[in-house]
């Protein structure tokens, strides 16, 4: 069925390219340009006076520029470095367990991206079956069809989501049969229920309960690095935002140490960078703005602004390694504008896909609580996603960084890289497109007898890994539901951390840890410069509906997430975000 379904997917995709380039897959079919005149085009017979201005035809966008073919996905050579900025020329399935990925310019982390869990690999029959017109269908967004030791079994939303494990899994069995993800928002309540033994392991313990885990011996608690970082963003194409002095004055103006020591664990710290000092060139150039209140009214008067102003505060109630506490800063933060520089905030709480649309879409007309933490150990996760040329959920970005940021990617070895990010790490700072506050510290707990408990530096632990004492089911408790389990199109932890386990990716992250090591690949090995990387595919995978896996599903992947022009190009909210920021999707501006 696959080999058949490649050809129809060709013609399919051929005519949605078509539909996109005439004004979107909304519209009717239309006859080819060369079949009818332009709709504005008098017929020959009655030409126009020689005095009438001639008629312009409605010009067709330039928009979807990407080819698929069901073994191939490719954008013209001549587009690469051009208008289209991706990173990724083509993906083609050489043959059936080798992948050749051609980039448009060096990339050094491609093995730390592609082990990111929105780039686990889809069967492509099942990408097709469940692309509605606007978004997946409720099978496509709840009930992934992976290869991982894990299945979805059942999603009781606003209760549990079970996972059973995969019993035709290539790979050694998982350590429990069945995983249980329950979530609760409040900290003491997810101690609460793994002291009463209700469950198994928690995430994100409050500052005040690890303590309390550490003195009971029926627990274990594990600490997690702090590659994270909590920020206080704002959008600069909304007043007062837009006037740098502004930005700078809230920078200057909120006390970040007090912020640290009152509401975070210990192995927290200031971020004296946007970026973790633990990754290279993260802290090189600047430190951040010290607090200084009399200085941060002085720019604030300058900026026009000597008695304030009026704005919004927004968060969600979701807990993060990066921000434990999430209402209690809030109000600290408001406090401070109030009492440091009179600016009113109106604190606005939103629910968390919400908040996640809005903010990344930079809709969010005034200051508001996000984080970040490292998806992939390399500092293009945490500068380049978030102010590259191409988001804008802090506005307009400024080029004084985005083209440093361009280059340094480009560059291997972090020494040769480093006087690029001294100033783009400087030119970020002066730049303000927000406030860095804190690298948090946290960490998980579990009951003693769990073996193989987990913390990971990247919030991705594999529970297949995790036994639960002498009990068949593992629970686990973390701060907040999934919002879907399509995860190419989400970008919450609670969403990829249920996709972890049901679905693989061609590399992944060790247990606890941030090396790559192979996974759906063998290997994925580059040429000298960095522009051509092979994949060799394990061979005898089976995804979990019993379709055998192979090159063609990796393609279709791709297809599915870097090609806006496939009918397959639909998710859940349709931002896209990773594959968008860390690969670019396969469009030219304005599409």
């Amino acid at each position: 069925m696959k080999r058949n379904f490649s050809v129809l997917l060709s013609l399919v995709v051929l005519a949605s390219m078509l539909l996109a380039a005439c004004g979107g897959g909304a519209a009717p079919e239309a006859p080819a340009v060369e079949e009818a005149p332009a709709a504005t085009e008098a017929p020959a017979e009655e030409a126009p006076a020689a005095t009438e201005a001639p008629v312009e035809p409605t010009p067709i966008p330039d928009i979807p520029i990407a080819t698929f073919d069901g073994a191939s996905l490719s954008v013209p050579a001549e587009e690469c470095n051009g208008a289209y900025i991706g990173l990724i020329q083509s993906v083609v399935a050489t043959d059936d367990s080798t992948v050749v990925f051609t980039m448009c310019k060096p990339d050094p982390a491609f093995l730390s991206k592609i082990a990111f869990s929105p780039f686990a690999i889809y069967p492509s029959e099942w990408l097709e079956a469940t692309a509605g017109e606007t978004t997946r269908t409720s099978e496509g967004l709840e009930k992934p069809i992976g290869t991982g030791p894990y299945m979805v079994s059942e999603w009781k939303r606003g209760e549990s989501l079970t996972l059973v494990a995969n019993p035709d899994y290539y790979g050694d069995a998982p350590a429990a049969g069945t995983v249980v993800m329950r979530w609760s928002t409040e900290s003491a309540a997810r101690l609460l229920e793994l002291q009463s033994g209700t469950v198994d392991g928690i995430d994100n313990l409050g500052p005040e309960d690890f303590a309390v885990v550490e003195a009971d011996p029926n627990l274990q608690v594990v600490y997690r690095p702090a590659l994270n970082t909590f920020y206080v963003g704002m959008t600069n194409t909304f007043a007062p935002f837009d006037n740098q002095m502004v930005r700078q004055a809230i920078a200057m103006g909120i006390d970040r140490q007090r912020i640290v020591d009152t509401f975070y664990p210990e192995g927290s710290e200031v971020a004296s960078h946007f970026t973790p000092c633990a990754i290279p060139n993260g802290c090189v150039g600047d430190a951040w703005y010290e607090f200084d209140v009399e200085a941060a009214k002085a720019k604030l008067a300058e900026a026009g602004f000597p008695d304030g102003f009026q704005t919004k505060l927004f968060y969600r109630d979701v807990v993060r390694g990066y921000l434990p506490q999430v209402a209690n800063v809030a109000q600290d933060i408001q406090a401070q504008l109030k009492t440091n520089l009179n600016i009113d905030a109106e604190i606005v709480v939103l629910e968390s896909g919400a908040f996640i649309e809005e903010s990344s879409a930079g809709r969010l007309d005034g200051l508001y609580l996000l984080g970040w933490g490292a998806d992939y150990p390399h500092i293009t996760n945490f500068l380049d996603y978030h102010f590259g040329a191409a988001n804008v959920q802090f506005g307009a970005q400024s080029e004084t960084y985005t083209d440093l940021l361009v280059q340094g990617a480009q560059i291997g070895i972090p020494e040769e890289a480093e006087s690029i990010y001294v100033e783009a790490n400087n030119a970020i700072k002066e730049f303000v497109p927000m406030i860095p506050v804190a690298h948090g510290g946290s960490g998980t707990a579990y009951r003693a007898d769990v073996t193989n408990p987990q913390a990971s530096p990247l919030t991705n632990e594999q529970f297949a890994f995790s036994a639960p004492g002498d009990r068949d089911a593992f629970v686990w408790m973390q701060n907040a539901e999934p919002i879907s389990l399509f995860c190419a199109d989400e970008s919450d932890g609670e969403s990829l951390r249920g996709c972890d386990q049901v679905m693989e990716a061609l590399y992944g992250y060790e247990v606890n840890g941030t090396a790559t090591e192979p996974i759906l690949a063998e290997s994925c090995d580059p040429n000298e410069d960095l522009t051509v990387w092979t994949c060799a595919l394990k061979q005898g995978v089976k995804f979990h509906d019993g379709s055998d896996f192979d090159a063609k599903d990796v393609v279709a992947t791709f297809n599915m997430g870097l090609n806006i022009a496939s009918p397959t190009h639909v998710g859940n909210s349709n931002i896209w975000s990773y594959y968008d920021y860390l690969w670019g999707l396969m469009k030219k501006p304005g599409g």
